[in-house]
C-alpha cells in the first residue's frame, strides 16, 4: 500500500522547482544530458512562457504533482484540451462519434508533451506510483464532468503495465524511426541497403548537394540569433501551410536560443550568406529528435539531404542509436526508417463509448501489426549477405 501521498494540480510548470521537476524526469541528466529533452522543465517551462501553450491555446496547463512524506516525488505533464490538434495521437474520430450521439468530449484532459510526437515516459515517477497517477487522473475526469484523459507518446512498458487498469484502454499506432547498427560512417549505412536503394540515396545526396548551397550544422553556442531568425520564417511557412497556423510562437524561439540550444541540433543550408532551408533537431542522450523544417527556396531532394540523412551523419558521428523523424511519412521507409510501434492510452468516462473504442481499438491493432510486419519486409536494407556489387 502507498502511504502518505498529496497529489496536487499547478497552472504553470514554473509553479513547480526546477530541481524537483527534473529529479522526477530526467534523474540521469546529473551525470550527462537527459534520455528525453521533451519533458525537462526548462523545455516545457519555454512552451509556458512564449505563451505557445496557455490561455488562447487550446492547451490549458495543469501539470500535477504528487508528494509522498512531504517530498516530491512524482510530476507529470498534464494539459486541459479544448480541441485535438497538436497531438498526433488522432482522435477526432472519437470526439465526433461522441458528439453526434449527444455526449461532449471537450473538454478532456491530455498528458502528453505539446506539438511533439516524440515517445519518452510520462509518469515521470517511480513504477510503484504510477497506478497511483492513472487513480488521479481518472479521478480528475470525474470530478470535473471532463469526458475523458489521453496519455499520448507513453512508454510500451507504461503502456502495458497500466493496459486494463481501471478500463484503461491500449492504443498502438506507428511512426518511423532509424537505427543505428553500429556504423562507423555514413557510407557503413548505406552498405546495408539494398543495390538499388543505396544507389537511390547516392543519387539524392548527389542532387541536393548540387544547388550550390553549403549545409552548416550547429548546436549549442554556435547557434546565434540570426539562425533562429531563419528556422522562424521556415517554420511559420510550413506551420501555415500543414496546420493552418504555426503552433509555437515567435517568444518560443527566442526562449530556446536563451534556455534550449543546447538541446539543439540546427541543420541550415545557405546561399551565399542567406539561410535558404533548415531542419531543428532536439538531442536526446540516445536519440536525434527531427522536429520542423522549411525553406524559402524549393530544390529537389534538400528536404531529403536536411531532415534525413544529414541527421544519420551526425548520429552516427555523436554515437547516437536512433533518429526519430516526427510523425508519418511512409516515404522515410525507402530512406532507412522501418516501422516502430508506439503507444498510447486512453480512459474514457462514458462506459457505452468506452467499449465502442475498445472493440475499435481491437481491430485497429491487428491492422498496425500487419502493416508494421508488411512495410518491414519491404524495406530498404539488403535481405542476405549475397547481392550484386555496385
Amino acid at each position: 500500500m502507498v502511504e502518505d501521498i498529496d497529489i496536487t494540480l499547478h497552472s504553470a510548470i514554473a509553479e513547480i522547482a526546477p530541481a524537483d521537476w527534473d529529479a522526477c524526469a530526467c534523474p540521469e541528466a546529473s551525470a550527462g544530458r537527459p534520455i528525453d529533452p521533451f519533458t525537462t522543465h526548462r523545455f516545457l517551462t519555454a512552451l509556458d512562457v512564449s505563451k505557445s501553450t496557455g490561455k488562447g491555446t487550446g492547451w490549458q496547463t495543469r501539470p500535477l504533482v504528487l508528494r509522498q512524506y512531504g517530498k516530491v516525488a512524482g510530476v507529470v505533464p498534464l494539459y486541459v484540451k479544448s480541441h485535438s490538434q497538436g497531438e498526433y495521437i488522432f482522435d477526432h474520430g472519437w470526439s465526433d462519434a461522441l458528439e453526434r450521439a449527444g455526449g461532449q468530449y471537450y473538454p478532456k484532459l491530455q498528458v502528453a508533451v505539446p506539438f511533439t510526437p516524440a515517445t519518452g515516459r510520462r509518469f515521470l515517477c517511480p513504477d510503484a506510483l504510477r497506478p497511483v497517477l492513472a487513480e488521479a487522473l481518472i479521478g480528475i475526469v470525474q470530478a470535473n464532468n471532463l469526458s475523458s484523459v489521453h496519455i499520448t507518446f507513453c512508454t510500451e512498458d507504461e503502456a502495458e503495465g497500466l493496459a486494463g487498469h481501471n478500463d484503461m484502454l491500449h492504443r498502438v499506432t506507428q511512426q518511423f524511426h532509424w537505427e543505428n547498427h553500429g556504423y562507423p560512417d555514413f557510407g557503413g549505412f548505406l552498405a546495408a541497403l539494398s543495390s538499388r536503394k543505396r544507389k537511390m540515396i547516392r543519387k539524392e545526396r548527389e542532387v541536393a548537394q548540387g544547388h550550390g548551397l553549403t549545409i552548416r550544422t550547429l548546436t549549442g553556442d554556435q547557434i546565434e540569433p540570426a539562425h533562429w531568425d531563419a528556422m522562424w520564417r521556415f517554420y511559420q511557412d510550413t506551420g501555415a501551410r500543414k496546420w493552418g497556423q504555426p503552433y509555437l510562437t515567435r517568444a518560443f524561439f527566442h526562449e530556446a536560443h536563451r534556455t534550449l540550444r543546447h538541446d539543439i541540433l540546427l541543420v541550415l543550408a545557405y546561399r551565399g550568406d542567406k539561410a535558404v532551408a533548415g531542419a531543428l533537431n532536439f538531442i536526446g542522450r540516445d536519440t536525434l529528435y527531427g522536429r520542423y523544417w522549411g525553406c524559402s527556396e524549393d530544390h529537389p531532394c534538400l528536404h531529403f539531404e536536411l531532415c534525413y540523412y544529414q541527421a544519420i551523419e551526425w548520429a552516427i558521428g555523436q554515437g547516437l542509436t536512433r533518429v526519430e523523424a516526427g510523425a508519418q511519412g511512409e516515404h522515410k521507409l525507402a530512406r532507412g526508417y522501418l516501422p516502430t510501434p508506439v503507444h498510447s492510452l486512453h480512459w474514457i468516462g462514458d462506459p457505452s463509448f468506452r467499449k465502442a473504442v475498445a472493440r475499435y481499438l481491437h481491430s485497429e491493432r491487428r491492422a498496425v501489426d500487419e502493416e508494421i510486419e508488411t512495410l518491414t519486409a519491404y524495406g530498404p536494407f539488403r535481405k542476405t549477405d549475397v547481392e550484386e556489387k555496385d
